[in-house]
């Protein structure tokens, strides 16, 4: 019996990175860069860049439950970015690069409690997770030249050096 399709929203540093990753995966129907969490409507990067209007840049995530979990989408999540640093990945720094779950449902919320307090306990970083959970509010899709990034731009220097798992 197929469910209908099912939607995340997840930031964890720089959205091209993570966009690399999810779509990649079986089950994973769409992923968009953009913008959530803060209080500019319709905001563009440049206001992102300056931190000042409280989005993070994210990934919203299609993804098809009976072919991938929501559990299996967070600890795919906690393994490719550093769910330990404040607002920052790697040279990232600022709040638009923080580390945050905005669920949709509360199911969604219940099972990030619980993939956190799982990887908290098995003591895979030494530091504290400092991952936001926070109810979804409203998602922006980033500009077009956001989209795909990795996939369009894998000569570029930042692809190569952050991105590319080679």
């Amino acid at each position: 019996m197929n469910k209908s399709k099912e939607i995340t929203t997840l930031g964890g540093g720089c959205f091209w990175c993570l966009e690399a990753v999810f779509s990649e995966l079986r089950g994973v129907e769409n992923v968009t860069s953009g913008y959530s969490g803060g209080s500019v409507p319709d905001p563009s990067y440049p206001q992102i860049c300056t931190g000042i209007t409280g989005h993070a840049e994210v990934v919203q995530i299609t993804y098809d439950p009976d072919m991938i979990s929501f559990k299996d989408l967070l600890e795919i999540f906690f393994t490719i970015h550093d769910p330990t640093t404040l607002n920052r990945q790697g040279a990232d720094v600022g709040t638009q690069y923080r580390s945050v779950i905005f669920y949709h449902t509360k199911e969604q919320e219940n099972l990030a409690r619980e993939v956190i307090k799982e990887f908290e306990v098995s003591k895979i970083w030494r530091a504290p997770n400092v991952t936001e959970l926070a109810p979804f509010k409203v998602f922006y899709p980033a500009e077009e030249y956001h989209q795909e990034y990795f996939k369009r731009n894998p000569d570029q220097m930042y692809c190569n050096v952050v991105i590319s798992p080679s």
